[in-house]
């Protein structure tokens, strides 16, 4: 039985009252209360749709990578259960490929644009803060005694969600992340449902959302498993048994919805389908447990290029830092002591209460996911910052309206104070890291936030309705005023490339900034920090333009030599180029001849070519050019068979592990065929 309002508050649950001689007086008001509060919704998650979905297609192909990769996948279907690069089926990329089957489709049925690449993450992206909403609502209403306080809670969480700046960028961006975020929602609902209700489907649900989830981006869903376990084995009704066998039949349903396709790629010989991108022994296993598993957490990633302190210093402030702080950090501490203050006042609520099991899912999922985060050693950007947000919503969203039931007590306004004030002060910081909006909105939101934290202090004296009112919404536009100006400043600009960030441009010229001065092609990587600056890899950029649909420029003609050390990438190995025409002329002619149209190093390389063409360009060595796919024998072999039109020279990044096979390709090229400049492009003709 979940604790009531009366049992947390002493007080009765509000009521609607009836009047005398109106017999239909409550049906109608509860009637127009439900009217009103499902137009609130409509308008928080349009609102959040708008956010997400304006100006979309001035983001162009977004993340090339995977834009390339679900052009393929609309061409063929192999290409498309895959997960391959291109439509010949050479390599796959780097992730399972279940973001890529959503956009995948989509192309297939609207055709090839950024807005039907685009779309279905931002559609994602209300998903999320609906789900976020009726997660916190479900919570609330037992624990409030009131439908509308319950409303409001679920609102304020939909809304903390939305103008998260990280959120705001990756669901308006083409990476795993936006269904990683959809799913582990979806999943945490679930749970809290059946904590509720009792009912194993909905217990069997998490695990298949789980599952899927692990299908978009591997091992980082396993982060809050635990503590979606957790919450359920300690809250749900029955007995301790009973409990630990639905977990296991929820586990066993997490391992049958994400095992299928592993058990698939495993079992399709490697002659049948495309080399696992991102492996050095062609094997999803290895791609699971290593690169894009342990490899995380240790550094220990054979074929990156980052690596030491490539990705910055580890540390428990690193989600503050200036990489990361702008994109997540607003309503962390916030988040976290109006958890230990919903977990304090509901001290001696039953084992079934609501409010602590939904304080476990969310809690935990921001302090494990933030600590694993803070201390991974190897690849990890800005943006993964945007797992932590549904769990900080969760968190913003139950505890602000229940601890606001208990301000006139002194534990309730204490914790309240405090977590708006943290708010303010967080708020005052991040804003004094850029010039884009003028110290007044720093000051201001500090000045408010800390009146209102002062005001929520002194609630047991200021019983005046309209005092209580308006710190109430002083308090909340404080915490929010930060946030959203990021978030309508991430909005307003255009984002390409691999490695992007949330907020106002950094002023590094239109390309952006990386960490550490790292140009990466897209706009606003960072630019403020010098944290993730890949030093001593041997970077030579190439002179590329980010890729857009229907764009136009031109690329520096290189050398096909890779340069010392083995292992290698391309200069675009982080923004595709858009190819001149004089190039798409030249690859599309006679192109139904042969089974790609050409080959270079480098996905994103490849991924620039072929959204040009539309046509399959085989990305030699992966992602960073350091996978074995091909060797240079296989290479020699598609040659002789007449199989690869092109090859297509570039810029060099040299790791210092994975495969040396790119540059042995491209040393062979360049000392075997004549090199042709077209339209500022070398190209080597391989096939007559």
């Amino acid at each position: 039985m979940t604790v009531t309002n009366e049992a947390r508050t002493g007080r009765k649950p509000q009521a609607l009252e009836r009047q005398p001689g109106s017999r239909d007086r409550l049906p109608l008001q509860q009637d127009r209360a439900a009217v009103r509060q499902r137009l609130e919704l409509a308008v928080v998650l349009a609102g959040t749709a708008v956010l997400y979905l304006w100006n979309l297609g001035a983001s162009g192909w977004a993340n090339a990578f995977y834009s390339a990769a679900a052009q393929a996948g609309s061409q063929d279907w192999a290409a498309w259960f895959f997960g391959s690069s291109d439509a010949a089926n050479a390599i796959t990329v780097d992730k399972p490929p279940a973001s890529l089957w959503i956009m995948g489709l989509s192309v297939r049925t609207f055709g090839l644009s950024s807005w039907s690449i685009l779309v279905p993450q931002a559609l994602m992206g209300v998903g999320s803060a609906w789900l976020v909403y009726l997660s916190v609502r479900r919570a609330a209403a037992p624990a409030t005694g009131d439908v509308r306080l319950a409303h409001r809670a679920g609102l304020l969480a939909a809304a903390v969600l939305a103008l998260t700046p990280v959120a705001t960028l990756m669901f308006r961006f083409n990476n795993p992340d936006a269904l990683l975020v959809l799913l582990m929602t979806a999943a945490a609902y679930a749970v809290l449902r059946s904590v509720q209700e009792d009912r194993l489907r909905w217990v069997l649900l998490a695990g298949v959302f789980l599952g899927f989830g692990f299908l978009a981006k591997q091992l980082q869903v396993l982060l809050v498993a635990p503590g979606f376990a957790l919450a359920y084995a300690v809250a749900a009704p029955g007995g301790l048994p009973r409990r630990m066998l639905r977990l296991a039949a929820a586990a066993g349903a997490m391992v049958v919805s994400a095992g299928w396709w592993l058990l698939a790629v495993e079992l399709t010989p490697a002659s049948m389908r495309p080399y696992i991108g991102g492996s050095q022994n062609n094997s999803i296993l290895e791609l699971t447990l290593g690169y894009n598993g342990l490899g995380r957490l240790t550094g220990d990633e054979t074929g990156s290029v980052g690596g030491g302190n490539g990705w910055g210093v580890p540390g428990l402030l690193r989600m503050f830092s200036d990489e990361f702080g702008g994109q997540i950090a607003w309503l962390l501490p916030t988040a976290l002591i109006l958890a230990a203050g919903l977990l304090w006042v509901g001290r001696r609520a039953p084992r079934t209460d609501a409010v602590r099991a939904s304080v476990m899912v969310w809690g935990s999922w921001v302090l494990v996911t933030g600590l694993v985060f803070s201390f991974m050693a190897g690849i990890i950007h800005p943006y993964y910052a945007v797992a932590l947000a549904p769990g900080i919503a969760g968190l913003t969203g139950l505890g602000a309206v229940l601890l606001w039931q208990h301000r006139r007590q002194a534990a309730g306004a204490i914790f309240l104070a405090l977590a708006v004030g943290a708010a303010a002060l967080i708020a005052f910081y991040l804003l004094g890291t850029t010039s884009a909006y003028g110290p007044w909105l720093r000051w201001m939101v500090l000045g408010g936030g800390l009146a209102a934290a002062a005001g929520i202090g002194l609630s047991k004296f200021l019983r005046v309705r309209y005092v209580q009112r308006t710190t109430a919404v002083l308090a909340i536009a404080a915490s929010l005023a930060g946030p959203l100006a990021y978030s309508v400043s991430t909005a307003a600009a255009p984002h390409s490339g691999a490695i992007v960030s949330a907020g106002p441009a950094a002023g590094f010229g239109a390309g952006g900034r990386g960490p550490g001065g790292f140009s990466a092609g897209g706009r606003n990587v960072s630019g403020r920090g010098t944290g993730q600056g890949f030093t001593g890899q041997g970077f030579q950029q190439q002179g590329t333009q980010p890729a857009t649909p229907g764009g136009s420029g031109t690329t520096t003609p290189g050398g096909a030599g890779f340069p010392g050390g083995p292992g290698g990438g391309m200069g675009g190995l982080l923004g595709a180029p858009t190819p001149t025409a004089d190039v798409v002329a030249a690859l599309k002619s006679g192109a139904s001849n042969y089974t790609w149209a050409a080959a270079v190093v480098g996905s994103n390389n490849a991924a620039g070519y072929q959204l040009a063409t539309e046509l399959p360009v085989m990305a030699v060595g992966g992602f960073n050019g350091t996978d074995p796919s091909p060797t240079l024998a296989q290479f020699q072999d598609l040659v002789t068979q007449g199989k690869i039109h092109y090859f297509i020279s570039g810029g060099t990044m040299r790791s210092s592990s994975g495969s040396n096979a790119a540059a042995q390709i491209a040393q062979w090229v360049s000392e075997n065929f004549t090199p042709q400049n077209v339209g500022g492009t070398t190209l080597y003709v391989l096939g007559r």
